[in-house]
């Protein structure tokens, strides 16, 4: 039974009734929601799959749904009956159902936030509609439900449509004067929305944001009574055409000026709420444009089917959870590449200089690692609970990576999420050979920043731990850590075990915190703190204008580091602490951090251990970690740089291919420093 019933719900989503069973139930005089039911089944219909009984076929026809559009219209020419009764079922779904929603709201955000619009598609998405609503928009939605819809609708000649507006206009020529309810509702809906464009335009938010603001305001409060003149206008007014032109220049004029909030956004950051409303604000910008193509030339029918198809798609869109995602965080994504590309540029080797500078910093930070890790130890033999010993390690880590950052130190696996926007900005030139060759040696240069940053890192944590303990050992006869933690040490790093999976967990958040470290810089610009620190009085007053100034270009250029440092050892320290919790048994892996810890074991149970197979699979473990962190959080930064500068994916295996065949013919370039 219940098989069954799962068959016929799977069948239920291309079914439709036959076509002399819809003509039977056209009836004007039935409930609306009746109708509206009855128009969505003779759009399953027009949709299936299978040609059924439909016999006429027409080379020029690309669609099936041409073919039994042009069916339908037979069986309404040979039955006058059944076609009086179409056309009086149709003719009244249009009349009382309300087509301002279809015109101005159709793929417009319902609610004024991100938020807000989110929960709403994703009702949209979830819930079934109610087809008794008297709006036509929802009407519009339950007839078209895909993309190919507006294709096969797009498409439609004009003698189709012309004899389709014949069944249901009773005899009238035209659209507009079969439907005087649709005319109004078109002149209505072009007002509105320029109502609209001017509202939401004109609030603080982006008014602040317009160049040149005083002008672009006044374009954009001209353009409701512009809109209302160009409606109250008659068919043979002279000044129609001037009314008309007036219009277009004023959107044209308020299109750039919502255009030139996004060079302010790029200058000075960006807000996730001002792009929202100014994505509102363009798409309502271009359907009016829309709908002034209908209105200019209401006898041109293949403008209806434009802007059905339009709206078609429009309405897709707007069910679109991730399309609203993807369009709004776009830009934000973009600036937070390139906040993040400012800071990873320092950590990119091109010169010998360059290489051994990065040697000695990712030296002097495995130097700070071997004091994070006894420390580590030492919060772990207090044997707190879980949560208080997450928050110390937090605190552990936090007070390393700000150390190692303000000692101008470098930790190898915090440098691929910031290196690979500032890789990401090589690929402008990239539709050319020459820069493509630059993009591939931009490569090899962070190849080589990587291994000089790791081996810098490893050089020096493993004696130094290795050395602190064998001192201890010798001077005070003291285990700075218990055998048996030594030991238990050295088996969870095991290969064998779960440590790739946990080194590429700790790889996604290197990730996240190169992320969260943008996004503090682009926070900062967009509100303009350099610029109220520089001024702010009581600086001022206690440290003097120039010190404010530099406290405010310290802040500035600190920002980004200081929070990548507190977030990552925030999460390092909580969040396998947080997901344990929830019984997630997930745990951090940190290739330097856990090399240390492995020196200290080895000086605790003695040289001997180099004997015993279960530290060379923690050696084994230990290589994977620096792989997996170093190769996961590279690839999500890299991934997100790439979307952010719009590559297709042809160009992005061309260039794979590229820095793979430079690899295998110069492998020495990728480890050594270069020469010049």
């Amino acid at each position: 039974m219940a098989l069954n019933f799962f068959s016929r719900w799977r069948a239920a989503r291309d079914a439709s009734h036959q076509l002399d069973s819809l003509l039977a139930q056209a009836d004007p005089t039935t409930a609306l929601g009746t109708r509206n039911e009855w128009l969505m089944e003779l759009g399953y219909w027009l949709r299936r799959p299978t040609p059924g009984t439909v016999t006429v076929s027409d080379p020029s026809v690309t669609f099936s749904e041409h073919t039994r559009l042009r069916f339908l219209l037979q069986v309404l020419d040979r039955n006058p009956q059944q076609a009086e009764r179409f056309g009086a079922a149709v003719r009244s779904i249009l009349k009382e159902n309300d087509a301002r929603s279809l015109f101005a709201d159709t793929g417009m955000a319902a609610r004024p936030g991100l938020f807000g619009e989110l929960v709403s598609r994703v009702h949209v998405r979830a819930l079934p509609v109610a087809p008794n609503q008297a709006e036509l928009s929802v009407v519009f939605a339950l007839l078209f439900i895909s993309q190919r819809d507006a294709e096969w609708v797009g498409t439609l000649d004009a003698p189709l449509i012309s004899r389709l507006v014949d069944h249901i206009s009773e005899g009238a020529n035209a659209v507009d004067s079969a439907l005087p309810e649709l005319s109004s509702a078109l002149d209505d809906s072009i007002v509105l929305l320029c109502h609209q464009i001017a509202a939401t335009a004109l609030e603080a938010p982006i008014r602040q944001r317009l160049d040149s603001p005083h002008e672009n305001a006044r374009v954009l409060m001209q353009l409701s009574k512009l809109a209302h003149d160009l409606m109250l206008s008659s068919s043979d007014s002279e000044d129609r055409p001037q009314l008309l032109n007036n219009l277009r220049a004023a959107l044209s004029k308020a299109r750039v000026a919502i255009d030139s909030v996004y060079e302010h956004l790029e200058r000075f950051g960006v807000s996730v709420d001002v792009v929202f409303q100014v994505e509102r604000t363009r798409l309502r910008i271009d359907r009016v444009d829309q709908l002034l193509a209908v209105w200019a030339d209401r006898t041109k029918l293949t403008n209806y089917s434009a802007l059905t198809s339009q709206l078609i798609e429009a309405n897709l869109n707007r069910s679109s959870i991730g399309g609203l995602l993807a369009e709004t965080y776009s830009l934000l994504g973009r600036k937070v590449v390139e906040r993040s590309a400012e800071t990873g540029e320092h950590y990119i080797a091109r010169t010998r200089a360059d290489y051994f500078g990065m040697l000695g910093m990712a030296a002097g930070g495995g130097v700070v690692t071997v004091l994070t890790v006894y420390l580590k130890f030492f919060i772990t033999s207090l044997h707190l609970n879980k949560f208080v010993e997450g928050v110390l390690y937090s605190f552990d880590y936090i007070g390393s990576f700000l150390a190692i950052h303000f000692a101008h130190f470098t930790l190898a696996t915090k440098q691929p999420a910031m290196t690979a926007p500032a890789l990401a900005q090589k690929l402008d030139d990239v539709g050319t050979t020459q820069g493509r060759l630059a993009f591939v040696e931009e490569t090899a240069a962070l190849i080589r920043s990587q291994v000089a940053a790791i081996t810098g890192n490893l050089a020096l944590v493993f004696p130094v731990a290795l050395v602190t303990q064998m001192a201890a050992t010798h001077f005070w006869n003291l285990n700075l850590i218990t055998p048996e933690k030594a030991q238990a040490t050295i088996d969870s790093f095991s290969l064998l075990g779960p440590t790739p999976i946990y080194a590429a967990f700790t790889g996604i958040l290197l990730w996240l915190s190169s992320l969260t470290a943008g996004w503090a810089d682009n926070w900062f610009a967009l509100h303009r703190l350099h610029d109220a620190l520089t001024y702010q009085r009581r600086l001022k007053w206690v440290f003097g204008e120039s010190r404010a100034a530099r406290i405010a270009d310290f802040a500035k250029h600190h920002v980004a580091g200081v929070v990548a440092n507190v977030s990552l050892g925030i999460m390092l320290g909580m969040v396998p602490t947080l997901l344990a919790f929830v019984g997630i048994p997930l745990d951090v892996r940190h290739v330097t951090l856990s090399t240390g810890s492995i020196a200290a074991a080895i000086g605790v149970l003695g040289l001997e251990t180099l004997q015993t197979p279960a530290l060379w699979w923690a050696v084994a473990g230990i290589a994977a970690m620096g792989v997996l962190n170093l190769a996961v959080s590279f690839a999500l930064a890299f991934s997100m740089a790439l979307r952010s500068q719009g590559l297709r994916p042809g160009m992005r295996r061309r260039l794979r291919r590229n820095v793979l065949r430079y690899v295998l013919r110069h492998p020495l370039k990728v480890i050594l420093p270069p020469k010049t």
